[in-house]
């Protein structure tokens, strides 16, 4: 299985979110520019994020991105079907009732057992992503990376945050 390198941004971008101080935000030029991405690239993905509710987009001068939830209640899971959507992986196509030996579709009342073994792995897969919270992710960078690479992503963080007015997330809801 191969997932697409909008995943590997989309958790990146959400673990460097993770680490805004209270309610500022990050423009998506400065993390296209700290990943090598174009930004183009990076606000679709920024946008699928957005959609699921992962993110929250704030316009305006001061304005860029956030969490939209605590990194202890997102998933990897979460990220990956934002960015993937929710379809499996492998999507049984019946081969085997096509061509030239393909018999009557009476003959295949059981289900394609590669199909069934596929799904397996795949509720597998889906259920480890699903354990592993971004909270998680960041706790173990931050505990176990190079110190420099640590430094250098959180002085990134801190030049290029932007700092929201005084008024807290549940009081613009409300407003």
């Amino acid at each position: 299985m191969k997932l697409g390198d909008d995943v590997e941004a989309a958790i990146h971008c959400a673990a460097m979110l993770a680490g805004i101080d209270g309610d500022g935000t990050l423009p998506g030029n400065a993390m296209a520019e700290a990943f090598g991405l174009s930004p183009s690239y990076l606000f679709k993905h920024l946008k699928a994020l957005t959609a699921a509710k992962l993110l929250e987009s704030v316009p305006g001068p001061a304005g860029g991105y956030r969490l939209a939830r605590s990194a202890d209640r997102i998933t990897l899971l979460d990220i990956v079907l934002a960015a993937e959507g929710r379809e499996p992986a492998f999507r049984c196509g019946e081969i085997r009732q096509k061509g030239s030996k393909a018999l009557d579709p009476s003959a295949y009342v059981k289900p394609c057992g590669i199909n069934v073994a596929m799904l397996k792995a795949e509720r597998a897969y889906r259920a480890a992503l699903a354990e592993t919270r971004l909270s998680d992710i960041v706790a173990d960078f931050t505990a176990t990376a190079d110190r420099r690479v640590v430094a250098a992503s959180c002085t990134f963080v801190a030049q290029n945050q932007r700092p929201q007015n005084s008024r807290t997330r549940s009081e613009r809801k409300t407003s």
